[in-house]
């Protein structure tokens, strides 16, 4: 799968030159392996610019501070996600809509496990949990985009009650695959497989009531 392109979100200036997209995006990697290194708090424009090669003046020229990185990368992050989900669940040959949030889960481990920095930073949480969006909570917006692609392609009913399922469902997931990986570089297998478990049993009870 192809790098997403830079969202303009946190940027002071968008990229357009090859050159310059191209040094942002090391940036970004380099704000990914920093993040694993030395957390958040560890993390500084003076680091970054060492690790990414590049000079803290061209840090500044696209970036006001860290948060500003931490925030592209999380959207960076998001749109790989959203991605994944695009392709997977309209291809997917379902039994039953709530199917398709085993996939999403599936897609949501395979990132903590193949892209660096995403076990620590998640989609944004360890800064901000309104990252994404400053009027909902980051894991909020993803239920949401999931609840999209159910209502479109599987059927799902459209309702406040889904997006609600669908929230709780996301929250539940979420922590449980944090814990997998607390427990287990790779993630504990016997807790991911709880993590579908539950959030299947308890969907599977949504849609009887």
């Amino acid at each position: 799968m192809s790098t997403p392109a830079v969202s303009a979100g946190p940027l002071r200036r968008v990229p357009v030159q090859g050159r310059s997209v191209a040094r942002v995006q090391r940036m970004l990697d380099a704000c990914a392996e920093l993040i694993d290194e030395v957390g958040y708090d560890g993390l500084s424009t003076t680091l970054l610019a060492e690790r990414a090669g590049v000079a803290i003046g061209s840090v500044y020229q696209f970036f006001p501070d860290k948060r500003a990185i931490v925030q592209a990368l999380t959207l960076r992050n998001v749109e790989a996600y959203l991605e994944r989900l695009a392709e997977r669940i309209p291809a997917g040959e379902l039994a039953h809509w709530w199917d398709g949030v085993d996939g999403a889960i599936e897609e949501y481990i395979e990132l903590h496990r193949s892209v660096p920095g995403f076990r620590t930073l998640h989609f944004g949480d360890v800064v901000d949990v309104h990252l994404i969006d400053p009027e909902r909570d980051n894991n909020a917006v993803i239920a949401d985009h999931l609840a999209d692609l159910l209502i479109r392609f599987h059927n799902a009913p459209d309702s406040a009650d889904l997006r609600f399922a669908l929230t709780v469902s996301v929250e539940a997931a979420d922590a449980l695959i944090k814990l997998a990986f607390r427990r287990h570089p790779d993630g504990d297998a016997a807790v991911l497989a709880e993590s579908k478990r539950l959030v299947r049993g308890y969907l599977q009870a949504f849609a009887l009531t």
